[in-house]
């Protein structure tokens, strides 16, 4: 049996890619590593559309896997409502930090829009190994798209 052996990156097909490329650079600390177009057939067949043109961004954190941010120029991709935390389908991408509350200060500053507040999960409802306690909070980014700041530290 074949066995995934990563996350090598996830994408996000964006309608402003300035307003999130300085969002995921300037608020959360990614760096830019590739800006390119992609066209042609090989691109027109993986992803079953007629005439592609798309401007691709790829976006890293030291570690983990890349984020891949894409513009369709050709054809043009409709605008589409963000979604809630309970709606079926991929909600959101989580971000581990060491310091949740100075993270969560930084996106107050820098004009971010908190879903929730910071809340350390109950260990009541779920458990970590060796005493760990998750902290975590919900932000949107420009285009609506949910994400989490998490962090896990010892409560013992």
């Amino acid at each position: 049996m074949l066995t995934l052996k990563t996350i090598d990156h996830i994408n996000i097909v964006v309608h402003d890619m300035d307003a999130m490329i300085a969002f995921y650079c300037d608020v959360l600390g990614f760096q830019k590593t590739k800006d390119v177009i992609i066209q042609g057939n090989w691109i027109q067949q993986v992803v079953s559309l007629p005439d592609v043109k798309a401007h691709v961004v790829y976006l890293q954190l030291p570690a983990g896997p890349r984020l891949e941010l894409i513009d369709y120029h050709n054809p043009v991709s409709p605008t589409l409502p963000a979604g809630s935390p309970h709606h079926p389908g991929l909600r959101h991408m989580a971000f581990e930090v060491d310091d949740l509350d100075l993270m969560v200060a930084q996106l107050k500053k820098a004009g971010v829009r908190l879903v929730g507040q910071p809340m350390t999960v109950p260990d009541a409802q779920v458990t970590y190994d060796g005493g760990i306690q998750k902290r975590l909070v919900y932000f949107t980014d420009p285009q609506g798209n949910l994400l989490e700041l998490c962090s896990y530290t010892s409560s013992v």
